[in-house]
């Protein structure tokens, strides 16, 4: 089952200072932390401070490409997590043929973003996430980073790209 989730935020792990993409459950509580690169981080918060470019980056690239085709965006989904790696799959839509594209979650996410469509995690990924977290009372980016610091040297910096 797909569990429908938000970005919630970009915090940096205060370990290893590598960006962290915070996803959240839309109907519920559970967080989800996905490590990103310092790149892919930069493209993610580009597009939700809706800030402008001069020229397209590649996550825009791919959109125009993708318009230019007649090709929409339907879903992306973090499908697996596997050896502390998280898979994610963009779900795509041509001439009525859907097409599946492996892809990275943090490029997933970022042209997610620019085509404005749902982002979803296997449930089965939630669940064998250790850092997965039901965090009702921690809605605050402040009382995210506060949880995140509270997180061991062992869990902090496990989960790669």
């Amino acid at each position: 089952m797909e569990i429908e989730m938000t970005i919630r935020g970009l915090l940096m792990d205060p370990v290893t200072n590598s960006p962290i993409v915070i996803l959240k459950d839309v109907a519920g509580d559970t967080v989800l932390p996905i490590w990103v690169g310092v790149y892919e981080a930069n493209a993610i918060a580009l597009e939700m401070e809706k800030v402008s470019t001069p020229r397209p980056m590649t996550h825009d690239l791919i959109k125009n490409v993708l318009t230019g085709l007649e090709t929409q965006v339907h879903k992306v989904v973090v499908t697996e997590l596997r050896e502390d790696t998280f898979y994610a799959v963009i779900w795509l839509e041509r001439g009525g043929e859907v097409i599946s594209i492996d892809s990275r979650p943090s490029d997933a996410l970022a042209l997610a973003l620019r085509v404005d469509c749902p982002i979803f995690v296997d449930d089965l990924v939630l669940k064998s996430s250790k850092l997965a977290a039901n965090l009702s009372d921690k809605t605050t980016s402040e009382e995210l980073r506060k949880w995140l610091d509270g997180l061991n040297d062992e869990d902090l910096g496990k989960y790669k790209m």
